[in-house]
């Protein structure tokens, strides 16, 4: 049972074992420090992300450190064209007495790897979104939950587009964050190089526990939010809707949709979790500017003329703030 006298206790200790958390993935992580705070802030949002990279940039070994280090149940699967929803929420089979069982699919796990989302058809794919944004899944007519804590981390190849199923707005907008990984620095691809061509062999420590990751988690929520942040977030994604009252001339000129509601509830998340992360015990401003762009990018659509003058969202939305 977790503990603490107050609020303000439980606060100092998550942001001690975050800094742990932080030491622990870097053994088996080189550089991508703003990956792996998009990462954990998301997790300790109870909110699911989208990791965009080319391959070979460790996203795969990124999501099993962080599920090691949480002592968290970890599920990898490979979306293919051919993948079934049975394949992944699981089915029911006929056993030796002749009664319907349930085997349970790869989603019945604390984090979900998908691999490759946009690979896989439609149907597919909307059993995993109905799964992440109802933490349960249907089968045989049968409810069944989904252990606490679930996340899904997503992840895509943004090169090789043959032959894929690229995810509606719509889904889209069940990612909290969208997160882009960049090729290393050098002197970080030269201790890449270095530690993975050697007999080395190191083991993660466990520094939270599912039981901890959920508390925290209402911690987060709890945090107090001073009215000027929360105006400043909402009018935030009021500004990329076009044509609009609340508009920003960048939105008129360059997207063709802009943000929902929901991008301020995440904004908000968001914030309040970097805020405590960062040894504060409420958000200010800075704290939605530290999380806008993963927030915002996938939830806005640049129109024709953006894409024709190579307006990238990432420029539009450092304009909006």
């Amino acid at each position: 049972m977790i503990q603490f006298n107050n609020d303000k206790e439980a606060a100092q200790a998550l942001q001690e074992k975050y800094n742990k958390l932080k030491h622990e993935i870097a053994k088996a992580i080189v550089g991508q420090n703003d990956v792996v705070d998009a990462v954990l802030i998301s997790i300790l949002c109870n909110g699911h992300s989208l990791l965009i990279g080319l391959p070979g940039l460790a996203k795969t070994l990124l999501i099993k450190s962080i599920a090691e280090v949480l002592d968290l149940k970890f599920s990898r699967i490979q979306f293919t064209p051919d993948l079934m929803p049975s394949d992944i929420t699981g089915s029911e089979i006929l056993d030796e007495k002749r009664e319907f069982k349930f085997i349970r699919g790869p989603l019945f796990a604390n984090i979900v790897l998908a691999d490759e989302i946009n690979r896989t058809p439609p149907k597919t794919q909307a059993a995993l979104l109905e799964a992440m944004q109802e933490k349960s899944i249907t089968v045989g007519g049968k409810f069944h939950k989904l252990e606490e804590p679930f996340f899904v981390l997503a992840t895509q190849n943004p090169i090789e587009q043959e032959g894929t199923y690229p995810l509606p707005e719509a889904q889209l907008d069940r990612f909290m964050f969208n997160i882009y990984l960049d090729y290393p620095s050098l002197k970080e691809e030269i201790e890449i190089v270095r530690t993975t061509t050697q007999n080395l062999s190191f083991t993660l420590d466990k520094i939270m526990t599912s039981h901890e990751i959920v508390y925290y988690q209402n911690l987060v929520r709890k945090v107090p939010v001073p009215e000027n942040v929360l105006e400043y977030a909402v009018n935030l994604v009021s500004k990329t809707r076009p044509n609009t009252s609340q508009a920003h001339p960048l939105s008129n000129d360059f997207l063709a949709y802009g943000a929902g509601p929901r991008a301020g509830q995440f904004l908000i998340l968001g914030a309040k979790c970097h805020a405590l992360i960062k040894g504060k015990f409420s958000p200010d401003i800075e704290d939605v500017k530290a999380i806008a762009v993963n927030v915002l990018k996938h939830r806005l659509i640049r129109n024709f003329k953006a894409e024709a003058e190579n307006v990238s969202l990432e420029k539009i939305i450092q304009g909006l703030l």
